[in-house]
């Protein structure tokens, strides 16, 4: 499924989609370049999700983890970890195969360990307010 946004205010008729496309499925990553808006998209489709806490990028950190009308909620960015030891030494497992959401941004550095199931949403640039995102299960 692939849908344009030419701005900030279409971000939560497409995460509204998103969460139709991926049915039970509850690990989603994200694939874009930096300044995609990867963190952006996330935040909302936390609101659309009922998070009612403060999503920020958890660059330094990692994970967060939020509450929501429908269970946990873990964000992960994997931008700066070193080497897969790190996700291995945060407990990785029990994020990825427990019964709460993972959103996570950075794949690519952790895909040996990713699910075999998950949703795939690639954020495309096209210029500086537009945006393509497409949504794949895997």
């Amino acid at each position: 499924m692939e849908i344009a946004v030419n701005n900030l205010s279409d971000l939560p008729l497409v995460a509204q989609q998103l969460l139709k496309f991926a049915g039970n499925e509850k690990i989603f990553i994200f694939d874009g370049d930096m300044g995609a808006g990867k963190t952006t998209f996330i935040k909302t489709f936390c609101q659309v999700l009922g998070v009612h806490d403060v999503v920020s990028s958890p660059t330094y950190s990692i994970v967060n983890e939020y509450g929501s009308a429908t269970g946990q909620v873990y964000h992960f960015d994997f931008y700066r970890i070193k080497d897969i030891q790190e996700a291995f030494d945060l407990g990785y497992e029990e994020y990825f195969y427990g019964s709460g959401m993972c959103l996570i941004e950075w794949p690519e550095k952790v895909a040996e360990l990713l699910p075999d199931h998950f949703i795939k949403t690639e954020i495309t640039i096209i210029d500086e307010n537009r945006r393509v995102f497409n949504f794949s299960k895997v």
